[in-house]
């Protein structure tokens, strides 16, 4: 299957997968920078968003997450309208933001960072501490370091950690804007690894990354966003052969 350039429904029609999203129109003052943003992500799929610096990956993530309000739109999250709603009842309703840079709290150790993460469980501590325990199983190597500080941790192993405090929720979509950047080779496999356990876990999981070959690798379907506009979609297997994909992200 060839990639395409997606079809537009009409806006108020959505067909439901887990995540839906239409028409945004999404603007900084008066600049508008995403140009009728269309996506979806279907319960179990990893979703790969492409797309050079400046294309509108992340203002995409920010609004899905409630953190960027939009001109217009639509975004349906396991059925649930959640367009208008503040970020904090986002993630209450399932989705979990990995933002680009990681965005720890420095100061504070390991695993203050992720009670942070649970707090909307904090009258629930019994499940606060078997979540912790969890995320423990998942990053062997953040139990080692549960009571250092996250400002002095690797930066592999902070991202371990901005990944960890995003699960600690147990969301149903996980969004990751630049897992990889500025980590070793050895490393990036391994998030990428730790990625595909998260999906077979059950959660869906929509990347933004800069190293194309890798996210393509991993995902199921990709979209390809330039001046805020979807411009290819499609299988990844199928971006990844597509000559304008390998000219531009993947090194011809």
């Amino acid at each position: 299957m060839k990639p395409q350039a997606p079809k537009r429904q009409p806006y108020g029609t959505l067909e439901l997968g887990l995540l839906n999203v239409q028409d945004l129109h999404v603007a900084y003052g008066k600049v508008e920078v995403l140009h009728g943003v269309s996506l979806e992500v279907a319960e179990g799929e990893i979703v790969a968003l492409l797309g050079s610096n400046g294309a509108g990956k992340t203002t995409t993530l920010r609004t899905l997450s409630g953190l960027v309000r939009l001109r217009q739109g639509r975004i349906v999250l396991g059925g649930e309208d959640i367009t208008r709603l503040p970020a904090h009842k986002v993630v209450a309703s399932g989705l979990g933001h990995v933002p680009e840079g990681r965005r720890i709290f420095g100061p504070l150790s390991v695993e203050e960072n992720l009670r942070l993460g649970g707090y909307l469980l904090r009258h629930d501590l019994a499940e606060v501490e078997k979540r912790v325990h969890a995320s423990y199983a998942l990053f062997p190597r953040l139990a080692e370091r549960r009571h250092q500080l996250a400002g002095t941790l690797s930066g592999g192993e902070q991202q371990m950690l901005a990944i960890a405090r995003a699960l600690m929720l147990e969301p149903r979509l996980l969004v990751l804007d630049e897992p990889s950047m500025g980590l070793a080779p050895k490393l990036v496999f391994a998030i990428f690894a730790i990625i595909q356990q998260i999906r077979a876990k059950g959660t869906s999981v929509l990347l933004v990354e800069q190293n194309a070959r890798q996210a393509l690798r991993i995902a199921d379907r990709a979209y390809v966003l330039e001046s805020g506009r979807i411009a290819l979609s499609g299988p990844a297997s199928a971006l990844a052969a597509d000559p304008r994909v390998r000219a531009a992200y993947l090194g011809g």
